[in-house]
């Protein structure tokens, strides 16, 4: 699969990641960990990026996800809790999902096919097996989808939305389970591909069903078939690579994003955009709120227990070290991309 190579921005990143593509407004979005910014660029021809703004969010700390919802606002995974933009420019503060202590912050985030934002978590002190993979629901209750990670990464789910492919990038592993997107039940994880060399990081899906998978360490990219098959590699001029995501009008350019610290300078800490054969895969639809997405449904937390409805006050009897968590909200009606 032949693929040719453009460096899209050159302004380097100290931490390269999350590309988003606005399909809406035409814009790809990519964010700084480290540097605590959101770019935002427009997408030329050539697959160059002509850069409109660098948004810095007031907490002006560490910026670890973001998605677009159709009215134009952002959702923003921050260091400890999420934050909505406004498309006026306004912030507002979310939901708080990790303790404010610093030992752990938010890590990779992506919506579903019907919008909900999902965002996981990793441990800044060292290894651990106790981190958490989070889904924010319609009516802003938080849902603990697993809680045994040892760093939650990369998400992405097939083009019909029932198969949901999640990274845990300690255990280089990437992970699929049964996914039903209009009621956001969801089945038993299982190992999906085993990562030998490097560690996956940053996901995403293209129209014929395979994953592509940032491999940080190998300065790679790998495009993984339907049944768990190695099927293309990309190389980069970069020893790290840290997330992945087709852009453009046709979803025909695979932006990679990587860090920049005492690496090679060709392309680290830049965008390398590729022009592919093979287009990406816009999305599903999202249900309008109040249909069945927002009712509570049997709900399967993670491979140790069940509560009785996947909605968050369901749970606050059972989990009263969620309770802060689960009451404050970060609001209703925002389905994201």
């Amino acid at each position: 699969m032949p693929a040719d190579v453009v460096v899209a921005d050159e302004a380097r990143c100290a931490l390269g990641e999350g590309p988003v593509w606005d399909p809406i407004r035409g814009q790809l979005l990519w964010i700084d960990i480290l540097g605590g910014v959101i770019h935002v660029g427009a997408l030329r021809a050539d697959r160059s990026v002509e850069r409109i703004e660098s948004v810095r969010p007031r907490s002006g700390g560490t910026i670890t996800a973001v998605a677009v919802a159709e009215s134009g606002a952002w959702i923003i995974a921050e260091q400890d809790g999420v934050a909505i933009r406004h498309p006026n420019g306004w912030f507002e503060r979310g939901a708080r999902l990790l303790p404010p202590d610093g030992s752990r912050r938010l890590n990779d985030g992506k919506p579903d096919p019907a919008g909900r934002f999902l965002v996981g978590s990793l441990c800044q002190l060292g290894s651990s097996k106790t981190e958490e993979l989070f889904r924010i629901e319609e009516d802003g209750g938080v849902l603990v989808v697993d809680d045994d990670l040892t760093l939650s990464n990369g998400l992405a789910w097939a083009p019909d939305g029932h198969t949901m492919y999640s990274v845990d990038t300690g255990s280089r592993s990437i992970m699929a389970r049964h996914y039903d997107p209009a009621t956001g039940v969801m089945g038993s994880r299982c190992t999906h591909v085993q990562i030998e060399s490097g560690s996956p990081d940053g996901i995403c899906i293209d129209s014929q069903g395979h994953h592509w998978v940032a491999i940080w360490g190998a300065g790679a990219v790998h495009r993984y078939s339907p049944d768990g098959t190695l099927n293309h590699v990309i190389h980069v001029h970069a020893p790290h690579t840290s997330s992945v995501a087709f852009a453009g009008p046709d979803l025909d350019t695979l932006i990679i994003t990587t860090p920049h610290p005492g690496l090679n300078r060709r392309t680290t800490g830049g965008v390398p955009a590729f022009r592919m054969p093979v287009r990406g895969h816009p999305g599903s639809s999202r249900p309008p709120c109040g249909t069945e997405s927002c009712r509570p449904t049997p709900q399967r937390r993670g491979p140790h227990e069940t509560h009785p409805c996947r909605q968050s006050w369901c749970r606050e009897a059972s989990r009263p070290d969620r309770r802060r968590t689960i009451r404050r909200r970060l609001g209703s009606g925002h389905r994201f991309r």
